[in-house]
């Protein structure tokens, strides 16, 4: 399920990306870049739709994913049926 990340608290979302930044390990390149870079590039892919932010009912957590991860999830559903 998709939470819209403007109803989570500010904290919050910042907490969340700063755990999925960490946990994720996501390469940016030769170039190094502070965690605050790493929140406010994801911050941003948050708010273009390219990331979204994804509760799972299975697992009972939640994370941010990319919205071709997400597409892969919806059709895997759909296959599954």
């Amino acid at each position: 399920m998709i939470i819209p990340f403007e109803q989570l608290d500010k904290d919050t979302l910042y907490n969340l990306i700063e755990s999925y930044v960490l946990r994720e390990g996501t390469d940016y390149g030769e170039q190094e870049f502070s965690i605050e870079s790493k929140v406010a590039q994801v911050n941003q892919q948050l708010k273009s739709g390219e990331a979204m932010v994804f509760f799972s009912e299975l697992h009972e957590s939640v994370t941010i994913i990319s919205k071709s991860e997400f597409k892969a999830l919806q059709s895997e559903a759909q296959f599954n049926e």
